[in-house]
């Protein structure tokens, strides 16, 4: 062994690792942090957006490709650790370290810098280390780590307790049961006379029990209305996105030709779409509320990505095109969070201009650079394909010495 080093950095051979589900996870991270860092919120390709509240745009694909990644993973890394000898409680006792510590992690990027304030010229002197803990009393708790925390932790455990028809079962009566309880609730526990049915954006129940177990004051603001997008009852659904990509690791997995397996997921992806678009009819597609017409729709997509994905470079083995990705998709998670510091400490160093007004560093970058260069809305895109190019440079060096940070 090199060496240790803390934060168990693993140093592992990248032919054990299924390339198309790097590539697929690479793809996947880098257009999380494309729609997540433009230059400017105000000059935002339609496309780069996330539907206001029913629809879907390609942005609202991203999350659920994600917990589908996941999902996949999962069924190969499970598969492999008792294989090897490891017990069912030795790993349930892995998975519930591995929530805690992405939770945690979601705790400390929603709350960071907390409160520190930050400057070209000084660290202002008035802060106090009381501060930080304060930060936690209004604190969102949710967001998209907590959700990957617990979708990870829940379907984990179906995973390793119940058998294959079970959890197919289980899927379904997941995403049945919270369609119906949201009209249940809906018309028979109050507003049923209310304009626009179960599915508004004020009077929705995902709402409604996010405020009565979290509060507003732990939720996340939508113009200025308590609304988590990745509330505790609407992770219910997102729990069965990864138990769909379970079952795709589980094709992939099977003793068959690596055709066949294409096929196989290629029928599975395009039933999906069917199946979620003829839901979509009873309850509209919604990343926000997770929606099942949504769950199972984003399902499919997936599946046929992973597909191509696969079809390409483990069939094909076409595989160049795509090392950029897989560099991307193997440090994943660490990137996420380390994008997410910085681009939080850059808004907060402020920086003097010529007329001695102040913005903060990554405005001034902005419209420094990148607006004299292309323009608002070209500038703002490609300030955020800067931003993956940096990351890219960073990862590369970590991929070229063998660094896959995992937690």
């Amino acid at each position: 062994m090199r060496e240790e080093i803390i934060l168990k950095f693993r140093y592992s051979q990248i032919s054990s690792r299924l390339l198309s589900l790097d590539a697929f996870r690479g793809i996947t991270i880098a257009s999380m942090i494309l729609v997540n860092t433009p230059g400017s919120w105000a000059y935002v390709y339609p496309p780069l957006r996330h539907a206001e509240w029913h629809g879907l745009t390609p942005t609202d694909l991203i999350f659920p490709f994600f917990l589908f990644i996941i999902g996949v993973a999962m069924s190969f890394s499970f598969t492999k650790q008792l294989s090897i000898g490891m017990t069912h409680h030795e790993l349930h006792i892995k998975v519930l370290k591995r929530f805690l510590i992405i939770f945690g992690l979601g705790l400390f990027l929603t709350g960071y810098p907390f409160n520190i304030p930050f400057s070209f010229d000084k660290l202002t002197t008035d802060f106090r280390f009381i501060d930080i803990f304060r930060r936690f009393q209004d604190i969102r708790i949710m967001g998209v780590l907590a959700r990957i925390a617990i979708c990870y932790l829940i379907a984990s455990i179906i995973v390793l307790n119940l058998k294959k028809h079970q959890q197919w079962a289980l899927s379904g009566l997941l995403l049945a049961i919270y369609w119906v309880s949201l009209i249940f609730a809906f018309y028979l526990l109050g507003n049923g006379s209310t304009e626009g049915g179960p599915f508004t954006f004020e009077d929705n129940w995902v709402r409604r029990i996010d405020l009565l177990v979290l509060g507003s004051a732990h939720m996340y603001k939508v113009n200025g209305i308590p609304f988590d997008p990745e509330g505790l009852f609407s992770t219910l659904p997102a729990i069965v996105t990864v138990l769909f990509g379970v079952f795709t690791g589980d094709i992939l997995r099977m003793d068959s030709s690596p055709q066949n397996k294409t096929v196989t997921l290629l029928t599975w992806g395009i039933i999906g779409l069917i199946v979620g678009w003829l839901l979509n009819l009873g309850f509209p597609f919604n990343k926000q509320l997770w929606s099942p017409s949504y769950t199972v729709f984003t399902g499919g997509c997936a599946a046929l990505f992973l597909s191509g994905c696969y079809w390409l470079m483990d069939i094909r083995k076409k595989t160049t095109w795509a090392k950029p990705f897989i560099v991307f998709g193997s440090n994943s998670i660490f990137v996420f969070v380390a994008s997410g510091l910085v681009v939080k400490t850059i808004l907060r160093i402020k920086v003097h201009l010529s007329d001695d007004s102040l913005v903060n560093l990554y405005t001034y970058i902005y419209k420094s650079w990148f607006v004299p260069l292309a323009g608002n809305m070209n500038g703002s895109l490609l300030f955020a394909i800067t931003w993956i190019l940096i990351w890219l440079g960073i990862l590369w060096i970590l991929y070229q010495k063998k660094i896959f940070i995992k937690i």
